[in-house]
């Protein structure tokens, strides 16, 4: 899952950070070990994302950042990775990762030898003995057998593979580097390396597509048995060959038949027994994304690689949109910031409730309490129920997520 959003310079994030670093004066050495193991699980950073950009084709639907793959750039750029990660000390007082998420772009455009080095990297870069979740992002296109077997062999114990459709006609349409058969073959080759947990990604709402093919789309990913599928809809991004084509009129959005196929979704991976816990993410008992999760949850994490987002305490910066710049700026050990913005408590609540309410577990009644006209109107169209003492959105509320979401902000 790619990031959109800020980073931060080693300054500004050292100063944040640093208000937090004041230990009272203790009387006692109890007293003092018991605020010390207070204060670092408090501020210990659990979530890593690394975002790397490179594909061997631009998508003509992705907005996220990512650049043709250039072979004489990715030695630096994976050295790069390494680099900041290890300035990344300053930044947060611990760094005992739960969960790393590699994204893209296409992390296993990445050579053998170029993943081997990044992941014997962060080996021996992070403390990893809590670790519990370690995905990449991969496209059919791009899976081997040795890299399988290394990404394994490292410790990487969740592939999300980017089949998006088993159809060749909507495949070619969305520019995609990989037939159907590759994307089984791909399938096959992760589960023979002993792949215990993956992700198909799958998408819908595509220009002409039918709902046979989408059916066929759900089957088929269901008969592979993947531990967890994502389905989402296509929209219309900026800066994307999809959005100029649909503002000159050559795709339109139905809004009627995505809720159809959204309707679809829903009812055929739940009777196959796949548990909808987030909108667009479905997993059998288990196997919800910890990552992810994590994300919808509002916890801090540290974004690395050019384009990638972190968000620690009140903070969210982005790193610089440009590979090469990042790589020259990390390698001169100059600050790799894009963007930053000091979140107020309003923003935090928005997200909270915004992301929330996508999840099964939706949102407290507190963070809404001077809502509750609007809860109760919300209720009598059947869009928002209480379950386990929080408000959720029902099967109906959930195809209209975003509206409910905008009646509370």
């Amino acid at each position: 899952m790619s990031n959109g959003a800020n980073h931060n310079t080693s300054a500004t994030l050292t100063d944040f950070v640093g208000r937090f670093c004041e230990t009272p004066i203790q009387e006692t050495a109890s007293d003092t070990d018991a605020l010390q193991f207070e204060y670092e699980k408090r501020h210990t950073l659990r979530h890593v994302y690394v975002h790397i950009p490179f594909c061997a084709r631009i998508c003509p639907y992705c907005a996220f950042y990512k650049d043709l793959l250039d072979r004489s750039q990715t030695s630096r750029f994976c050295e790069a990775l390494l680099q900041e990660l290890v300035g990344c000390d300053c930044r947060t007082p611990r760094l005992i990762p739960w969960t790393i998420y590699f994204g893209g772009g296409t992390p296993t455009a990445l050579n053998v030898a170029q993943l081997e080095f990044l992941l014997r990297g962060f080996h021996e870069r992070l403390e990893l003995a809590e670790l519990v979740e370690w995905t990449i992002e991969a496209n059919p296109g791009s899976v081997s057998a040795r890299k399988a077997a290394l990404l394994k062999k490292f410790g990487v114990n969740r592939i999300s593979l980017g089949v998006q459709s088993w159809d060749e006609e909507l495949l070619k349409l969305l520019g995609r580097e990989h037939n159907a058969p590759q994307a089984e073959e791909s399938f096959h080759i992760l589960r023979d390396a002993d792949f215990g947990n993956i992700n198909v990604d799958l998408m819908f709402g595509l220009p002409g597509q039918t709902d046979d093919q989408w059916r066929a789309t759900l089957e088929k990913t269901i008969a592979l048995r993947p531990e967890h599928i994502s389905t989402y809809c296509l929209t219309y991004e900026e800066d994307t060959e999809f959005f100029l084509r649909h503002a000159r009129g050559e795709f339109r959005q139905d809004p009627d038949a995505d809720a159809e196929f959204f309707e679809m979704t829903m009812a055929t991976l739940e009777d196959a027994g796949y548990q909808q816990y987030e909108i667009s993410n479905y997993a059998r008992p288990g196997f919800e994304s910890v990552h992810n999760r994590a994300y919808w949850l509002g916890k801090d994490y540290l974004g690395i690689g050019p384009s990638a987002v972190s968000t620690i305490g009140m903070k969210r910066s982005q790193n610089v949109c440009d590979y090469r710049v990042y790589i020259d700026r990390v390698l001169s050990g100059e600050s790799t910031r894009g963007t930053s913005e000091d979140l107020t408590h309003e923003i935090k609540r928005t997200e909270r409730i915004a992301l929330g309410l996508r999840t099964r577990d939706g949102i407290p009644p507190s963070e809404v309490k001077d809502f509750a006209q609007t809860i109760d109107e919300l209720a009598e169209l059947q869009l928002l129920r209480e379950s386990n003492g929080n408000l959720v959105l029902t099967p109906k509320g959930k195809a209209l997520a975003d509206s409910v979401t905008e009646a509370f902000l």
